[in-house]
This record gives structure tokens, sequence and C-alpha cells, in this order.
């Protein structure tokens, strides 16, 4: 049980970067309170999790061949070391790439004729049009939700009302999302070791465990990394901060049911930017942008490097 120390840790680090993703604009717009959106994400990570969140760890899990317990453990702890480190900065950068980043590193170091090249492309493609996807989807939503919420006629109250409620239920969507898509970054590498009794032929176990690791860190650390996609990146309203959680929810869910985990953060930076690109470029701030865009640049290559290093100090 204890090599699923790491993994745990490496939960707390997703979450604790990843809140910003499903509820960071709705806190921003202040149309939902940062105690609503935690709970409410906490939850449904979850159940995501368990519902769906499977399918990506047969992916994970044949990147590269891993069967000393030490090895997983340093793989996940170097994931999240990073995560953490870029939590700090208030950065949010992708939990897939530091996961996937270390798992190579550590294959690398342990077998590096195992490593398996083609299913890595297939990752690395996805993590290209993770950001470009949700940037067109959130472009095409804002328009069109646009002329359906003007066709309402609703009086401002009404509005209100009805944003708020819509923001609940998209971040609710989202954190689902999230759950089901990101829990093979968490316990993915422990898929098929029998690290656990029975958790090679029932992953149901290791997603409740991973489940349960990234909603304790949505609940204890999601603030700072909330705010800086929510306000920093570009000024969003009620409604936009609607459209950009629905495209990153729907982005980041159909990967979800392809098998490949990917990026939320990257799915809600592109899905801002979309709405950011239809209101005008101006209202993007660059400073941030770039800022974020070289994080997620380092940090397969940082876990990588760490993982790399660890294996060879401590195996």
């Amino acid at each position: 049980m204890i090599e699923l120390s790491g993994g745990i840790l490496l939960g707390w680090a997703l979450g604790a970067n990843d809140a910003a993703n499903v509820f960071g604009t709705a806190v921003a717009s202040r149309m939902v309170r940062y105690r609503t959106a935690t709970i409410v994400a906490a939850g449904f990570i979850v159940l995501g999790a368990l519902a769906q969140g499977q399918a990506g760890f047969r992916t994970l899990g044949g990147l590269t061949v891993q069967t000393a317990r030490t090895a997983m453990i340093v793989t996940a702890v170097a994931g999240a070391t990073v995560l953490l480190i870029m939590a700090l900065f208030r950065l949010p950068v992708s939990s897939s790439q530091a996961v996937i980043g270390a798992i190579l590193g550590m294959g690398l170091y342990t077998a590096p004729r195992e490593v398996q090249w083609s299913g890595l492309i297939k990752v690395v493609t996805c993590w290209v049009g993770t950001p470009v996807g949700a940037a067109v989807v959130a472009a095409a939503l804002y328009p069109s939700l646009g002329r359906l919420f003007d066709r309402m006629r609703l009086n401002p109250i009404g509005r209100s009302i009805l944003l708020r409620s819509l923001l609940l239920a998209g971040g609710a969507y989202g954190a689902y999302a999230l759950g089901a898509n990101n829990v093979a970054n968490v316990t993915g590498v422990f898929y098929g070791t029998g690290v656990l009794e029975g958790a090679d032929n029932s992953p149901l176990l290791l997603a409740m465990i991973g489940g349960a690791s990234i909603a304790a860190g949505v609940l204890t650390f999601g603030r700072a990394v909330m705010l800086t996609v929510g306000r920093r990146l570009v000024q969003l309203g009620a409604f936009s901060a609607l459209v950009a959680v629905l495209a990153e929810a729907v982005t980041v869910h159909v990967y979800a049911m392809i098998g490949v985990p990917v990026s939320a953060s990257q799915a809600v930076v592109g899905a801002v930017l979309g709405i950011g690109l239809v209101k005008s470029p101006r209202t993007i701030h660059a400073g941030v942008l770039m800022r974020i865009l070289f994080a997620w640049v380092v940090t397969p290559v940082w876990a990588g490097a760490l993982c790399f290093l660890a294996a060879w100090a401590f195996l």
C-alpha cells in the first residue's frame, strides 16, 4: 500500500493545480462562491473517476514497462513535485505532461528500449489538439449561446439566476470530465503492476483512490491557480465564464472517452483564449499567456529530468 503514497501525493497536487479548470472563471466572475465551487468540484471529480476514469489506464500504463515498486513511487513523486512547484507560481500547467514526462524519464533510465514511442506520439498529438480544440469550441459557443440568451428576453435578475445555475451545472460537468480523464494520470502508472491485490483485474479501486486524492487537492489548495485563469489571462464576465467552462468540459470529456489523458489546464486556457479572440484580441494579457506557454513546454522536460536523476540516485 505504501507504493500508492506517491500516487496519492500526485493526485493531491493535480487537484491543487486543476481546480482552476472547472470553476476558476466562475469564481473569478463572482457568480459562484469559492467554497461552493470546491465542494461541487470534489464530489463530481470522484464520480467521474469512478464512472469513466478507467479508459486511460491502459494508455498510460503501456508507455513503458515499470515493475519495480520503488520506480513507481519515484515516478509519481517526480510528477507531483513539478505540479506543486507550478502551483506555487500560480501557473495552470498540464498534469498529463508532468506524469507522462516522469514516466518517460523513468523508462529511459530503466528500460530505454521498452519505451513505446508510437503511444507517446498519440498522446503528444492530443496535447496539441486540446487547447486548439477548446478554443474552436469556445469561439463557436460564444455567439450561438449569446443569440439564445438574447431570444429569452430575461430581466437582469432572471439572467443572473440563470447564469449562476448554469455555471454550477457546467462546473459540475467539468469536474466530472476532469475526474474521468485525469485519474489515469494519478494511478495509471500502477495499472497492471499488482501493487494492489486484484487491481489488475478491477481498476475501479485505483480509480477511487485517484479520484479521492484529486478531490483532496481541490478542497485544500486550489484557490491561487484558480484566480490566475479566471482573472489574469482574460477578464471574463459571467456569460464568458460559462462558455469557457462548457468548452473545456466538452473537450476533456471527448478525450476521456477516447482513453487519452489530456490537460484540463490546456483546455480551459484554450477556451479562454478562444473567447478573447472572439471578443477582442486586446483583452488577452500577453505576458500571462507567455508565462503559461513557457510552463507548458518545460513541465514534461523538468518532470522527466527530475525522475531520471532521482532514479539514478536512488535505484
